[in-house]
């Protein structure tokens, strides 16, 4: 089958070529094989518009603006023989400039011209037929082919006497590879097999065909049907039969394959035509997946389904399970042809899909409606002092009532402690009504001197980095942190620059300056590697995590800890500590949960009493992450009110908690395909100043899984 524009071809009769245009309704009816056509091509320009149909004794090249004239005129049209006994033909394909046709017979592509009955070379490698070949656009001469050996090549054909085997895969599946795409746009090659399996490889010169991805169809449609039937619109015509996963189908149902049959642009900007926000369209590629049982819509950028069309879904419909299907690349007035032939019956449709209509119907059932409903890394309610407004699951814990002065270029100032006077509900003795201000706005009451004093201060250190500019990647300096080799196993920057922590894993903590010029300070106690850094908004403190599982908390004016919780508190290692809340919490994961623990800190000593520590920490909630065994990264702000904390766990899934209610909020599965062993958000920076919906933004990376952007507002 094929497609282009107003344009479909296919078999009528098994031998004879029907070209239906879908504005006249008018058939072109064209003779000119013996046995069945097998294989069918438009050519890349539009005028004239080339047609190429192959059947196994003859390759027929059709100019469908002199057959159409010739019909008019009372001929019978004819075509032009451009090979003869190539064999069993299961694809053709024009190159860029129409001049020459790529026909995969067998095990070979012979390259013919388009104009004459002539070989102009012939390419052999494949261990099976070749079911696939494209040429490359942006390089003359290269064409990539796949076969039914579960390999691809890319070659180079010179002067169409002699070729080159640029690069040869090797074996990606154990089922048969049937169709492919080169994506202009990015440089990338998209395979996929006869099992639901896609592959996306890299054309760039120096990437050496290394692949970018590896998608799951099955899996990818699986997470896509949870999101449908979570949104509460799991029934109706919406919903579509395609995404039934195994524990929706009734007993006794047959699970059908996932053949990928076609793979083809798609041209989603036309979803946003009539609207201002097109930049996701714009910077995003989507392609069509055609299957023996419908169609699918994948993102480019997340490698998700963005939309499914199932033939069963629609009445009309007579064909159920399609043995070949073909799209137009461009839509008209919103509109794709699929032209799809049944796999078990003589029997062709023509489709008509309303792209937009059928993105937006899948858009709706998943994004969150209202702000009231959607997530948000910036607490959105006004802070008040009474700590069971934050946290209305706390009681009788400890706690600091701090205040923040927000400056105009949102700077923030020095945490102070004040006064406390502990009772049953936790009340400030320095304060009477609860101060109303609003996260980020500046604090204009500010005396001159003070005014002049905080921006000298602040030229010093906090110069503002320009958001334009591109990150710091020139190599500075580089220092051996000990005398023999030792692994660093984490390392924290202090809020503004000046000082770095590293925990090492010959039990010690090590402060530079920022320069690396000097070692501020030495840490030593624990009896493990110590695995997590976290320094306190005020830069006065710092806890760090150690493999035998204790927590200790230091000043940084002192060589001893302020607080120790030892083995007795953790039944596991404990990882990820952190400051939490303006330096009010501490978080820490402990296996498959995380703590949220309040404490008070006080350095001073009882020379009675110098082995007894004065500070104290209590627990306030243990917060378990859902089916997993061990949570393998864990996230939160501590420069400003947030609520929402993000883990993520060895069961390859992230869930979000939402401590202002005491609950997880949102669990997304299968984030890679190996476990998240990092949570990157966007925290903030006193060197620049950014739109509170940057906040949003989070990034996670897993070992050989690259890295990805998400949202926490549409959790994509």
């Amino acid at each position: 089958l094929a497609c282009s524009h107003h344009q479909c071809a296919f078999p009528l009769n098994q031998n004879e070529l029907c070209i239906w245009n879908t504005v006249t309704a008018q058939p072109l009816r064209l003779s000119g094989h013996h046995y069945s056509i097998s294989a069918l091509s438009f050519g890349s320009k539009i005028n004239p518009l080339l047609v190429c149909s192959a059947s196994r004794e003859r390759v027929v090249v059709w100019n469908l603006d002199e057959c159409t004239q010739k019909v008019q005129e009372g001929l019978t049209p004819q075509g032009i023989v451009i090979g003869t006994l190539l064999g069993m033909v299961l694809h053709v394909r024009f190159s860029p400039d129409d001049q020459q046709v790529a026909v995969c017979a067998g095990n070979r592509i012979y390259m013919l011209s388009a104009k004459s009955e002539a070989i102009l070379a012939e390419l052999d490698g494949h261990l099976a037929p070749v079911t696939a070949a494209e040429f490359c656009t942006w390089e003359k001469s290269m064409l990539i082919s796949v076969s039914e050996d579960r390999t691809f090549k890319a070659r180079k054909v010179w002067d169409y006497s002699t070729s080159q085997l640029i690069y040869q895969s090797g074996v990606l599946t154990a089922f048969p590879l049937l169709s492919l795409l080169i994506d202009e746009e990015n440089k990338q090659i998209i395979t996929g097999c006869a099992e639901g399996q896609l592959w996306i490889f890299s054309l760039i010169s120096d990437h050496n065909y290394r692949c970018v991805a590896h998608i799951n169809l099955k899996k990818e449609q699986e997470k896509f049907c949870n999101k449908v039937w979570k949104s509460g619109k799991g029934i109706g015509q919406n919903t579509s039969k395609l995404c039934k996963t195994n524990n929706m189908r009734p007993e006794g149902s047959v699970e059908t394959s996932l053949p990928i049959l076609l793979i083809e642009h798609c041209d989603f900007l036309v979803c946003f035509h009539n609207e201002e926000n097109t930049s996701s369209a714009l910077n995003t590629s989507y392609f069509w997946i055609g299957s023996s049982t419908g169609l699918l819509i994948i993102n480019l950028a997340n490698f998700e389904l963005e939309a499914s069309l199932a033939y069963k879904d629609y009445s009309d419909l007579s064909i159920r399970f399609a043995g070949s299907c073909a799209l137009t690349r461009k839509a008209v007035n919103g509109k794709v042809l699929c032209l799809i032939t049944s796999m078990f019956e003589d029997m062709t449709a023509v489709l008509e899909v309303n792209l937009a209509a059928l993105v937006r119907t899948h858009q709706s059932d998943f994004l969150l409606c209202g702000n009231e409903n959607s997530l948000s890394v910036i607490a959105r309610v006004v802070m008040q002092c009474n700590t069971s407004y934050f946290f209305p699951f706390l009681n009788n814990h400890y706690f600091r009532v701090i205040e923040l002065n927000y400056f105009a270029i949102g700077v923030k100032s020095t945490v102070k402690d004040q006064p406390l006077v502990f009772h049953n509900k936790i009340k400030s003795s320095g304060y009477t009504a609860a101060p109303q201000m609003t996260m980020f706005s500046p604090n204009n009451n500010l005396k001159k001197n003070e005014v002049s004093k905080w921006k000298t201060s602040c030229k010093c250190k906090s110069k503002e980095y320009p958001l334009e500019s591109s990150p710091p990647i020139k190599h500075e300096k580089e220092i051996s942190v000990t005398c023999k080799p030792t692994p660093i196993c984490c390392i924290q920057y202090s809020g503004d620059g000046d000082m770095l922590a590293c925990g090492l894993a010959d039990k010690t903590v090590l402060i530079f300056n920022s320069n690396l010029t000097d070692t501020y300070k030495v840490f030593s106690g624990p009896d493990g590697a110590v695995n997590s850094v976290g320094w306190s908004h005020d830069k006065k403190w710092l806890v760090s995590a150690s493999e035998d599982r204790t927590l200790r908390v230091w000043s940084v004016c002192n060589n001893e800890p302020a607080l120790i919780l030892g083995k007795e508190k953790f039944h596991k290692t404990v990882r990820f500590a952190q400051f939490y809340f303006i330096d009010a919490f501490i978080l820490l994961c402990c296996g498959a949960e995380f703590h949220l623990l309040s404490f008070h800190l006080d350095t001073t000593k009882d020379d009675l009493k110098r082995y007894k520590q004065r500070s104290v920490c209590k627990l306030v909630q243990k917060f378990p992450m859902a089916s997993t065994m061990e949570i393998t990264s864990l996230s939160a702000v501590n420069d400003f009110y947030s609520y929402i904390v993000l883990t993520a766990g060895s069961n390859r899934a992230l869930e979000v908690f939402d401590l202002n209610a005491g609950c997880s909020t949102a669990v997304i599965p299968e984030v890679h395909t190996r476990s998240v062993h990092q949570i990157c958000q966007n925290k903030g920076s006193s060197f620049s100043t950014q739109q509170p919906e940057a906040y949003n933004l989070f990034m996670t990376t897993a070992a050989g899984d690259g890295i990805k952007l998400w949202d926490l507002r549409t959790l994509r």
